[in-house]
């Protein structure tokens, strides 16, 4: 998926499960080692992934929207089933469910990599992403219940350190790879390290329950699944096809109308997979409104920006790769720094201001224009991944803080994970609305364009064939002036896509201002 680094809570999820019986001290290290290694499958998997879009496009003669369901069909199995893919874990045995989950990743991450068609890889990636929604909460879960509750700190830390490696180094090697050998290699990679999991979890981790664990929420996973399958169906598809076709519509009715049952559901439900109760909370549910918020502007505007550079400015992958370093870095340098805030001024001042400054991040993304060439990226680019990465350092610690401190200690460890959800379901649909919003301004000023470059009636036919590929489309040689009106299109979408992120990310900031830390203040 387009999600750079960690998501939030991840930290939380950790520090709110129960330590039910700690394993040997020789063998957390083991644990902690396996942990890292099938968290960092997900996280290297959602930017290398952004890096190899561009070549895959081009491989597979697939349009753009086909391009957003590389991307989307991971995360929308991701999003939808990863509360489910923890409790599973509870209920039939953490190593039991995380090893399952790394063996489908891996052979889903086989086939994608053996993919001879668009429609064939987009299958592949839903099935790995199912495979992740099982991967990703156990090997937190391994982490809370291996270690007891005075050693999660220390575990915390050197997992988050290497995950932060993992997630600085992986672009870049994903993307040489990508650049010298094939697009193909974004998917291989992921295949040592889930052999060396298996290996590492069949021999070395103990197995683990939760007594108490309840039935299994699957109606609510499947109302989940059906509402995000159809509305980012038919936000994909809408720009291609029209609002008005039969498939689009009926995608919309079908998501709304499970969107509707999956609340419903989650009322009567026992064992809800997402508690509606939590939200009762002030400070929780502005704790998530700002996540969805900040994490739809995130994830939907990094999705485009590789595209950007690799299609548009001309950059190798590997240099697109290594575009987002500064971020990753400034997020992990200042991540004990932020968190430190929240003693000194309360989570409420951090969380108005670290989105305000992400909302300038995204809109400096907006001023670069049409400047091919990787030197440049100092004096455009560079400045807006540094604002970003600051601007997000200052969110992420406070609103995992406060998550966690909005429930009682009982409810720490669901809270954080529905917090985690939020911001995977916002990226997801994110990607789908400002593709159709990057589309619709595409084709407006991709007209007038023609126009000015006085564009024969065979040049404009052959781009209208195209349309569907945006920035991808394949032109022939000497077709410059065609070509340069491809990218300045592109670029006036892309840059509505960073002004619309920017609006995002204030309204995250309004939403912390008018909802954190007004239970406490009695107001």
């Amino acid at each position: 998926m387009a999600q750079i680094g960690r998501p939030p809570c991840d930290a939380g999820v950790i520090l709110g499960g129960a330590s039910t019986a700690p394993c040997p001290a020789g063998a957390r290290r083991w644990v902690l080692a396996a942990a890292i290694l099938g968290s960092s499958l997900a996280f290297i998997d959602g930017t290398v992934v952004n890096v190899a879009l561009p070549a895959i496009q081009q491989t597979l003669d697939a349009t753009a929207f086909q391009a957003q369901w590389v991307v989307e069909a991971y995360a929308l199995l991701l999003a939808s089933l990863l509360l489910v893919g923890g409790a599973l874990g509870d209920r039939f045995g953490r190593r039991r469910i995380f090893l399952a989950g790394t063996a489908i990743f891996g052979v889903a991450s086989a086939a994608c990599a053996l993919s001879t068609g668009i429609e064939w890889l987009i299958a592949a990636r839903a099935v790995q992403g199912a495979g992740a929604a099982l991967l990703v909460p156990g090997s937190l879960a391994l982490i809370s219940v291996n270690f007891p509750a005075h050693e999660r700190g220390r575990a915390i830390g050197t997992w988050s350190g290497f995950s932060g490696i993992a997630a600085a180094l992986g672009p870049v090697l994903g993307g040489y790879l990508v650049e010298h050998y094939a697009w193909t290699w974004a998917f291989l990679v992921n295949l040592p390290p889930a052999l060396a999991v298996l290996a590492i979890g069949a021999a070395r981790i103990p197995e683990s329950r939760a007594p108490d664990a309840g039935r299994l929420d699957l109606a609510g996973a499947a109302l989940a699944t059906l509402a995000l399958g159809g509305i980012v169906y038919a936000f994909i598809e809408a720009p291609a096809r029209g609002w008005m076709s039969a498939g689009v519509l009926a995608a919309l009715l079908v998501g709304a109308g499970a969107a509707a049952g999956f609340v419903a559901a989650e009322r009567r439900a026992a064992h809800p997979m997402m508690p509606l109760g939590l939200f009762a909370g002030r400070d929780f549910a502005g704790a998530n409104l700002l996540t969805l918020w900040l994490y739809a502007a995130l994830g939907g505007a990094l999705f485009f920006f590789p595209l950007n550079l690799i299609q548009v400015q001309g950059y190798g992958a590997t240099a697109a790769g290594a575009a987002l370093l500064p971020f990753i870095l400034i997020m992990f340098a200042l991540s004990r720094w932020a968190g430190s805030l929240v003693e000194r001024f309360g989570a409420r001042p951090p969380l108005i201001a670290g989105p305000l400054v992400a909302a300038l991040g995204f809109a400096l993304f907006a001023v670069p224009g049409l400047a091919p060439g990787e030197a440049r990226y100092w004096t455009s680019f560079f400045p807006a991944v540094v604002v970003l990465g600051a601007g997000m350092a200052i969110t992420v610690a406070p609103l995992t803080t406060t998550v966690m401190n909005s429930v009682g200690d009982g409810a720490a460890g669901i809270a954080s994970s529905v917090n985690n959800a939020v911001a995977r379901t916002a990226a997801l649909l994110a990607i789908a609305v400002f593709g159709m919003l990057l589309a619709g301004v595409f084709d407006a000023r991709l007209g007038p364009l023609l126009a000015e470059a006085s564009a024969t009636q065979e040049a404009i036919a052959l781009l209208e064939a195209q349309r569907d590929r945006l920035a991808g489309a394949e032109l022939p040689p000497g077709a410059d002036a065609l070509r340069h009106a491809v990218k300045l299109a592109y670029i006036s979408g892309f840059r509505w896509v960073m002004l619309a992120s920017a609006g995002l990310a204030a309204l995250s900031a309004l939403a912390a201002w008018r909802m954190i830390g007004r239970e406490s203040a009695g107001r």
